[in-house]
């Protein structure tokens, strides 16, 4: 890790943790689990914070479901002891791609890269 970076890490957080969050993990976190994703949840011994270290850019919407309802306490514990049992009918987690390349784009939106020809469509011309 070059000196620009651990300046960054000094003072940003949108890239991965800071030195003060690393410092504070390594010495009151214990380790609950891990996501599909490769995010790292902690717990504080007395189980009065919970946080999560983002494997890559931090963004809350790459949060799984069931971790986010484990960190934001809507049940206490986590999936690694308790799995949550989902639906046939469920998808999968997706992030949110606003922003990004890969993003939503109807059809007919300037985004796409080839619009599909309107071939059921025949022009009036006057006889």
């Amino acid at each position: 890790m070059g000196i620009g970076r651990n300046i960054a890490r000094i003072f940003t957080w949108w890239d991965g943790q800071t030195f003060a969050t690393q410092f504070w993990t390594w010495r009151k976190g214990e380790r609950v689990g891990e996501d599909g994703a490769g995010n790292i949840f902690y717990r504080n011994a007395d189980d009065s914070r919970r946080w999560v270290i983002f494997n890559g850019e931090a963004e809350a919407s790459r949060v799984a479901p069931e971790w986010h309802g484990w960190l934001h306490r809507t049940w206490d514990q986590p999936p690694t002891e308790a799995p949550i049992q989902h639906q046939p009918w469920e998808k999968p987690h997706l992030p949110n791609l606003t922003g990004t390349s890969e993003a939503y784009a109807p059809s007919g939106s300037l985004r796409r890269a080839a619009p599909k020809p309107q071939s059921d469509y025949e022009a009036w011309t006057p006889e």
